[in-house]
């Protein structure tokens, strides 16, 4: 193994650990960005349907069947993304995919959202050279996530729940719930009631 090998999988299990490492320890991932790929997604036409879904191979790790995702969005590499089958995101869905966030099927996600799996260090002395963690997310089948919602780092959404829009997720999310606000909090359960209910709560829409 040579010198440089064996700093990547340093840097690499510094990474999977969710410790802080630098823009010059992970410059060796540069390669994974697909900024080139992102921007021609951005400026394809919205009739050329074939081309975007042609794009979208190129750009994430994995996706499903029937993707749709309106254009603009961006991301910090795209190819550490995997969406699952009849996934639909709309309007300025940022992935800050510094490690991989995965999405199920039947997902919904609402303009202007921001899933990060990257924050930094409280104090400036550990932020110099952009030093920084990363942590998974992970988003589970048939997931509404309002408009201007951000997802922070290593939180799991659980299957069929409802995030209300403006809402900051920084703790995982259960299974068939309703959670809203800052910090997001759980604020009721989804039951057989809602199937004749227009919204999540009667405070607090989607968005």
């Amino acid at each position: 193994m040579t010198h440089y090998q064996a700093r990547e999988d340093e840097v690499r299990a510094r990474i999977a650990e969710g410790l802080v490492y630098t823009e010059t320890d992970a410059a060796f991932l540069a390669p994974a960005r697909r900024d080139d790929e992102i921007f021609a997604y951005n400026h394809t036409p919205p009739s050329d349907g074939t081309e975007r879904v042609r794009l979208l191979g190129e750009i994430l790790g994995s996706v499903g069947a029937r993707p749709v995702l309106q254009a603009p969005f961006h991301a910090a590499f795209g190819s550490n993304v995997h969406i699952g089958d009849d996934f639909f995101g709309n309007v300025n869905l940022t992935f800050v995919d510094d490690v991989e966030i995965t999405i199920g099927d039947g997902v919904m996600i609402a303009p202007s959202v921001t899933l990060t799996t990257t924050g930094h260090p409280v104090h400036p002395a550990r932020r110099a050279d952009f030093g920084r963690f990363s942590e998974p997310i992970v988003i589970e089948d048939k997931v509404w996530i309002g408009s201007n919602v951000v997802v922070l780092p290593g939180v799991r959404i659980g299957h069929g729940s409802v995030i209300g829009a403006g809402s900051v997720v920084s703790r995982d999310v259960p299974p068939m719930t309703v959670a809203v606000g800052v910090p997001c909090r759980v604020v009721r359960k989804i039951t057989d009631d809602d199937l004749t209910t227009r919204t999540a709560t009667a405070r607090f829409g989607a968005g």
